[in-house]
């Protein structure tokens, strides 16, 4: 088991009684556990008068603090408070607010939850994203003027949507492995996965869905990102084939906004090796240091 403020370690657990026993502790390399900060568990309003859940790590202090909204891949799947270094460090380290909301799509609130943003509903849970940043600004802790969003593959996705429908209330964004267009991603994803993405985000073969698709690719709405950018991609990805975040790259440089990328040769969806980790998670840090707390 582990939690937001402690890696994984054993426990068990004594039935009759409820007592929790904690048989190993696992080593923090020099960090102190007490630095270490669980997140609450809030609710906002979104467009159509939904809450959507998000889980908020505060730095200590009083604020207010920058934030980096952070997004979850999937979409099909959710975010939950497990141990993540790099949470901690954000907010430890840069003094950064992390929230990562559950947007609509996302698993673990039930089947209607789950449906939301299928097919022609994709930009709901886009939408779910500008409802957080009104809730941002209505905090008094939190810096509605300086919010970076991040997130990998489909997660990658909403980063990119978001800098198109909200570039003017962000100052950056930090891209993994994601969709830059719906119809090149279904086109060129491994055969092994096609069918059950295009019962997610619709089927290109059909001329009305594709034409949907690729009005909402942010790839087709370059003209409207202007905020820098942090792209991370594994050459070798099957998922998200690295040609996704090419394509936005090149677009994104041709009209002269800051892109950073970063390139692993020996990655595929998502970086696994320290040594390429340990690189994105430092180039993250300058690009939020650079981007986010100016």
């Amino acid at each position: 088991m582990n939690h937001a403020a402690a890696p994984a370690d054993v426990y068990s657990v004594e039935l009759e009684t409820g007592s929790l026993t904690r048989w190993t502790q696992s080593e923090l390399g020099g960090l102190d556990a007490n630095d270490l900060v669980a997140p609450e568990l809030v609710d906002y309003p979104s467009f159509d008068g939904r809450r959507v859940p998000a889980f908020v790590y505060r730095p200590r202090g009083p604020g207010p603090h920058p934030v980096l909204v952070s997004i979850h891949g999937g979409p099909e799947a959710q975010f939950r408070p497990a141990f993540s270094y790099s949470t901690q460090f954000f907010v430890n380290e840069l003094g950064v607010a992390v929230i990562a909301p559950n947007v609509r799509g996302s698993a673990g609130y039930g089947r209607t939850w789950l449906s939301l943003d299928n097919g022609r509903l994709r930009e709901d849970s886009v939408r779910d994203i500008g409802a957080l940043l009104d809730w941002i600004d209505e905090r008094p802790d939190l810096d509605g003027q300086h919010v970076a969003v991040s997130g990998g593959s489909y997660g990658g996705y909403m980063v990119l949507a978001s800098m198109v429908h909200f570039g003017d209330r962000l100052k950056a964004g930090v891209e993994r492995v994601g969709i830059s267009n719906f119809v090149t991603f279904l086109t060129n994803t491994q055969d092994y996965r096609r069918d059950l993405r295009r019962k997610e985000y619709g089927d290109e073969r059909d001329p009305e869905m594709r034409a949907f698709l690729e009005r909402i690719s942010p790839l087709n709405h370059v003209d409207r990102m202007t905020r820098p950018l942090l792209i991370s991609q594994g050459l070798n990805d099957p998922r998200v084939p690295a040609t996704e975040s090419e394509q936005i790259v090149a677009a994104l440089r041709e009209r002269d906004v800051p892109v950073w990328y970063v390139l692993a040769r020996d990655e595929g969806h998502g970086f696994r090796k320290k040594l390429n980790r340990d690189y994105q998670l430092a180039a993250t840090a300058l690009f939020l240091t650079r981007y986010l707390l100016d």
